[in-house]
């Protein structure tokens, strides 16, 4: 484990039985709050951004915000926000998928993407890959390409990366955190 990845987990606290019983869910606001951290994630995050070739960013709804705007800022690069359906003003284009129990639907304004843009989407965890792979889908029906995916963690019993690799069509996965 390199010492950027070591000083990012040690900032990640566990939070037993949230927000259900059984569930450990991983509180990144440890990180977020540590400058020394939140700096070495940024940092890393945007090293994928230039490596992938992006000329844009777009980072996920919520937490993806928190990620994808300092990273685009650091990679000199726009900054896009997937929102859930109903948050952007005008027009945008929407895209719907499956949930455990249920669906949900994400959207973008249209204008913000086109042909010739390289896009990295940028989100705190990759769990089933169901908001992700659904962003894939959206970036691309917007004419624009899909430069990677990076995530501050993957959490690999739930196998997304299995569910998103076909999506991504060569397109690399990082992960900087696997747990």
């Amino acid at each position: 484990m390199t010492d950027v990845e070591e000083l990012l987990l040690s900032r990640i606290r566990d939070v037993a039985d949230y927000p259900e019983p059984g569930v450990m869910f991983k509180d990144i606001t440890p990180l977020l709050a540590d400058a020394a951290a939140f700096t070495a994630l940024t940092d890393a995050l945007a090293g994928i951004a230039a490596n992938t070739g992006a000329t844009k960013v777009v980072g996920l709804e919520a937490r993806g915000f928190i990620l994808g705007a300092p990273v685009a800022v650091r990679a000199g690069l726009g900054f896009i926000p997937v929102r859930k359906a109903g948050k952007l003003p005008g027009a945008t284009l929407s895209q719907a998928y499956d949930l455990e129990y249920g669906s949900a639907e994400i959207e973008v304004h249209a204008e913000d993407l086109s042909a010739g843009d390289r896009i990295l989407i940028v989100d705190d965890v990759l769990a089933t890959g169901g908001t992700a792979e659904a962003s894939i889908q959206l970036i691309r029906r917007t004419g624009a390409d899909v430069a990677g995916l990076a995530v501050l963690m993957e959490l690999a019993f739930l196998n997304g990366r299995a569910r998103l690799e076909p999506a991504l069509e060569g397109a690399p996965l990082e992960a900087l955190l696997v747990v």
